[in-house]
């Protein structure tokens, strides 16, 4: 019997709990992360939405923050978590973003999004929602509401503007868990965990999330 993908939820602050229960849903085995040392062994990681001020905080308090540039596993980031992530701020993705793109909290949606799997579109909930900008020449951009990049991959990172784990669609986690069993098979959890142990070196332009 396979085992079960061991995928880290950052559980400092955010909708984590909603995201750990789409990951038993799909057969996976997700870690509340709330400590740099509970990254090891982890096939992958998930930065959830939330408050990216308090999550940015909060992660720098418990060292979080080079924890995570010290992963060598793959990372999805929804809404704050895609903020999280740009070249701004950690400096994992070559991408920025606008915060509350579309507007407050008052201005949330729903949306329904082709994300190129041939299949029905992808109801997405946009709630104070970012979007991306001046994406690097490897981030291929997956979906687009009016013209805007609001789902991305490059390499090893997912990256969502919006909260799919707040509808009973899975694709987009389906999607990460197969980046992750890729990249299971091109590395190995061992090798991985040596890589988020290992020093992380300074991202460039990485500073503190304002959200």
């Amino acid at each position: 019997m396979e085992k079960p993908l061991r995928i880290g939820v950052l559980a400092v602050q955010g909708n984590f709990r909603e995201h750990a229960a789409v990951l038993r849903r799909l057969g996976a085995e997700p870690v509340e992360v709330r400590l740099p040392e509970q990254l090891d062994g982890l096939d992958g990681l998930i930065i959830p939405g939330g408050e990216s001020t308090a999550i940015a905080r909060l992660m720098r308090l418990y060292g979080l923050d080079e924890g995570v540039r010290g992963f060598g596993g793959p990372i999805f980031g929804t809404c704050a978590g895609m903020i999280v992530l740009d070249r701004d701020h950690l400096g994992l993705g070559d991408y920025g973003t606008r915060r509350n793109a579309f507007g407050r909290q008052v201005r949330s949606f729903e949306a329904d999004l082709d994300i190129g799997d041939g299949e029905e579109q992808l109801r997405a909930v946009f709630i104070r929602a970012p979007w991306l900008e001046d994406p690097g020449p490897d981030v291929e951009v997956l979906a687009e509401v009016d013209g805007h990049p609001v789902l991305a991959r490059e390499g090893r990172l997912l990256v969502a503007a919006f909260h799919p784990e707040l509808t009973d669609d899975t694709r987009v986690h389906e999607r990460f868990l197969n980046i992750v069993r890729e990249e299971c098979a091109r590395v190995g959890s061992t090798e991985r965990g040596k890589m988020a142990k290992a020093p992380a070196l300074p991202a460039a332009g990485a500073g503190n999330v304002r959200a």
